[in-house]
């Protein structure tokens, strides 16, 4: 499987381009480097030439610039060799990621109503007694409640309010709050599965696009699974 990414080149392609970019990106540096090289030398013998003769500079002195131009250029030696790195790894995971493209993630991610039902994870406080499943619209208003099994698992959530009616189609975020003994012991962002629609590079790692837009990092999927077959295919 091939990943196209919005620039509309494959991973191996990206990884060529962003392999260049990082190559350019030594050389620019090395060249300032060199050039900055020069000048510190230039500066060195134009102030050699001007000392006063009966008050010269101290060899030590020499000695400090010198020693303090090399620490210079190690350090934007190391900051260069640690690019180049962090760009090959980065694209590394970018081409390993290609085949998730297509699967099902766990993720906690505003979910699409269209139609289908989505399996949501039910996770409640141990020991609870009673549980309640909330959905907030795009805005973050409550549009339903409702009772539901205190039970861990997976269910199937058809996108409907307490009384049984469809939902709006569009993007709603569900929460579960768990009770015992009457009192609430907590509120959790439900996570469910949606189908990964691309994969990029992101500027803190590996971004996923799910189903419906949302972006979440590849370090926060909780379990990836084959694709379920809708119901018209």
């Amino acid at each position: 499987m091939t990943l196209e990414l919005q620039n509309g080149l494959s991973p191996t392609a990206s990884a060529q381009t962003g392999a260049s970019t990082q190559t350019s990106s030594a050389q620019s540096s090395s060249e300032v480097l060199s050039s900055d090289f020069e000048t510190f030398l230039l500066m060195l013998t134009t102030q050699l030439e001007n000392q006063d003769p009966l008050n010269p500079i101290e060899s030590q002195d020499f000695a400090v610039q010198l020693a303090t131009f090399s620490g210079v250029e190690q350090q934007v030696q190391t900051n260069d060799l640690l690019r180049n790195l962090t760009g090959a790894l980065g694209a590394s995971d970018l081409a390993q990621l290609a085949g998730w493209v297509g699967m099902e993630a766990r993720v906690e991610a505003p979910i699409v109503i269209d139609g289908q039902p989505t399996d949501i994870v039910i996770d409640p406080d141990v020991g609870s007694d009673r549980a309640e499943l909330v959905v907030r619209d795009s805005f973050g208003r409550e549009v339903s409640r409702e009772g539901i099994s205190p039970t861990p698992g997976v269910y199937a959530w058809v996108g409907t309010d307490a009384g049984g009616n469809p939902l709006s189609q569009g993007l709603y975020s569900l929460e579960l709050e768990s009770f015992n003994q009457g009192e609430l012991t907590s509120v959790e962002t439900v996570p469910h599965y949606a189908r990964i629609t691309e994969a990029r590079q992101g500027s803190d790692g590996i971004e996923l696009v799910v189903t419906g837009g949302s972006v979440v990092s590849s370090e926060n999927v909780a379990a990836l699974r084959e694709p379920k077959l809708d119901s018209n295919e």
